[in-house]
């Protein structure tokens, strides 16, 4: 058994050492009643190093100097009485060898033994609770299931399980595993990049090595699965794991990242397939929780598309700073329902308030905000699929333009604090109806921050596609995947920015926190994204090999498609912010007498439906819009 040395071990031999002292005089001076005889005195102090010195390599024989104290379990505890009973029993034997107990009082080493098992004991149950942090309280029914946990005998059904992380997250995953009797697995063991942990325990289960071993050691120990438990994963990590676990042929699954993990909480029930959007970003945002619950907490607030894909985010995020009151509003029945039954459950001291209803009806949105005086109000209700648009633009219109007017006015009239409006990359030179759609209610919006008075805040965030909302392509490739192909794909070169629904979502609140009204703010996307190199990994993802296993056909771009999306107009100047993943925009302002002249002409256009005429009012609104698909 190799004892591993690291810069903590010193200390920790001086703590018990310390310990085991302490409770090696208390014994005598509880014994005597703190008057220890002097013929006892002499015998003490050379027995003293003795026992001690059998203690310390007790402790070093049942582990207790591989584990690691902020994991501290019952196992380590256990681990502790054993060590403490047969240093006693060898203590026992030597005296009795030595000198038959002259000068030597029994009940001494009965005393210390008791001492000596709490006050050990008691120093790593400290370690742990104050790692946690006090997040997670120790209570009767938890050592109860940890008690269940460790005597049940494991079952010859159970499967074997190798964890890669070995933290907090790989620990939390553990610990459930082991105190669940319902979970018919057992871990093998753990993987992890600090080499520092290599050799030591976690509840007894050793890390086996560094992570590049994973296909020789999991191969070893046969394991039927692979849980990779660690949230923050760079995507280049990432993606070495996944190619690890490919090539071992095991099964494996991850946990949610961070920005996924609403309460902040993991565990096994979290755990899921590994998916392509985990391969985009895992680092979690950093958020000021602070500012943003000064503002959301104990108000009533409303997300509008509370159904869709950013509108479910949204919803979720929200709740998390406490809102006295949630307004769903939505005009598809279906999704309205199943997010407030969600929100009700996960939620419960909040007010959900699902209101079937629609931006575009205004004397539907006057009753709305007279019954519940919003106060800060989330925008994300918007048509968003480029080629339905194309062909029926006046919807656009009618929904993008005069339902996000409907709701500005609204936000105004009845002097709501904040009104946040989310945009999308598509606005910048827009190439298609959607996106013109969304700048003309971009310029909508700053317009009314500009000039009305009035307490509202009117604030816009822009960003660009996001992994897993509705309509986005990685479904499609999925199902053209799972039919054998081909994957279509637009064009070779064709670039996007991604990400995740939860991360775009907190910054969309982080954004509203900091603005002071008329601003752009615009969410730092990362690097752009191939789509045809999506569509390979997909594939790989997938089992087979692209262009062998499943061909791609390039189709050409579709009607108001371009080949990359930008963040910015070339009369916009971005500047930073104290986030580092949001900026903002200082552009030009429109004049805005000639673009509600022509709003009022493009409404009557809308109404008539004249495709054409349409697009050409709204290139004369927005110049920059050069749409291909006339």
């Amino acid at each position: 058994m190799k004892l591993i040395v690291s810069r903590n071990l010193y200390i920790i031999l001086a703590a018990d050492t310390l310990l085991l002292c302490l409770s090696f005089f208390g014994a005598h001076l509880i014994r005597f009643d703190f008057s220890i005889p002097g013929h006892i005195g002499a015998h003490l102090w050379q027995l003293a190093p003795w026992i001690i010195g059998i203690k310390l390599v007790c402790f070093y024989f049942f582990n207790l100097y591989r584990g690691m104290w902020r994991y501290t379990g019952l196992s380590d505890l256990f681990n502790v009485v054993k060590a403490m009973t047969l240093a006693m029993v060898i203590t026992i034997a030597l005296i009795l060898y030595i000198n038959r107990f002259q000068g030597v009082s029994r009940s001494v080493l009965v005393i210390d033994w008791c001492f000596s098992i709490f006050l050990v004991g008691m120093l790593r149950i400290v370690t742990r609770v104050v790692f946690e942090q006090f997040t997670e309280e120790i209570g009767f029914a938890e050592v109860g299931q940890a008690l269940a946990g460790i005597f049940r005998k494991r079952s010859g059904g159970t499967k074997g399980v190798l964890i890669i992380g070995a933290g907090d997250c790989g620990e939390k995953i553990c610990r459930e595993i082991r105190e669940d009797a319902s979970l018919k697995f057992h871990v093998e063991g753990f993987l992890d990049d600090d080499t520092r942990k290599t050799g030591r325990k976690i509840h007894g289960i050793p890390v086996l090595g560094n992570i590049e071993k994973l296909v020789l050691i999991a191969q070893a120990k046969a394991v039927d699965e692979i849980i990779i438990a660690i949230p923050s994963l760079i995507p280049e990590r990432m993606r070495q794991i996944v190619g690890l676990c490919r090539e071992s042929g095991i099964p494996f699954k991850t946990v949610p990242s961070m920005a996924e993990l609403i309460n902040g909480r993991v565990s096994i029930n979290a755990v899921r397939d590994v998916e392509y959007r985990d391969l985009l970003g895992r680092k979690p945002v950093e958020l000021d929780t602070e500012r943003i619950g000064r503002y959301l907490g104990g108000k009533c607030v409303m997300v509008t598309g509370a159904g869709g894909s950013i509108g479910q985010g949204l919803c979720r995020q929200v709740c998390r700073y406490a809102p006295e009151t949630l307004l769903l509003l939505e005009r598809a029945e279906s999704p309205l329902y199943e997010i407030e039954l969600e929100l009700k459950k996960d939620f419960p001291e909040i007010g959900i308030v699902p209101l079937l209803a629609d931006i575009q009806d205004t004397v539907e949105l006057d009753l709305i905000f007279r019954a519940h005086s919003p106060e800060i109000i989330f925008h994300a209700a918007a048509y968003k699929h480029v080629p339905m648009l194309e062909a029926h633009p006046w919807k656009a219109v009618t929904n993008n333009i005069v339902g996000t007017e409907n709701m500005v006015r609204m936000a105004h009239k009845f002097n709501c604090r904040r009104f946040v409006f989310v945009s999308t990359d598509k606005a910048v030179n827009p190439a298609n109806v959607m996106g013109a759609s969304k700048r003309i209610a971009e310029i909508i919006v700053q317009n009314h921050s500009r000039c009305n008075g009035g307490s509202t805040r009117f604030i816009t965030v822009r960003f660009g596609n996001v992994i897993g909302s509705v309509g986005s392509v990685i479904p499609l490739f999925k199902k053209q995947i799972r039919e054998g192909g081909p994957v279509t794909v637009t064009h070779r070169d064709m670039v996007r920015f991604f990400m995740l629904i939860p991360e775009a979502c907190q910054l969309i609140l982080q954004a509203g926190a900091m603005g002071n009204g008329g601003e752009i703010f615009v969410l730092e996307m990362g690097k752009p994204v191939r789509i045809d190199d999506m569509a390979r990994d997909l594939i790989r993802f997938s089992g087979f090999e692209p262009d062998r296993d499943i061909k791609i056909a390039y189709t050409g771009l579709r009607p108001g498609e371009k080949l990359y999306e930008e963040l910015i107009t070339d009369d916009e100047n971005v500047i930073p912010t104290d986030h580092e993943k949001i900026m903002v925009l200082n552009g030009k302002e429109s004049d805005m007498c000639t673009v509600f002249k022509e709003l009022e002409t493009l409404k009557s256009l809308a109404r008539s439906r004249d495709r054409d005429r349409i697009v050409e009012r709204i290139r004369k609104i927005v110049p920059e819009f050069k749409n291909n698909s006339l």
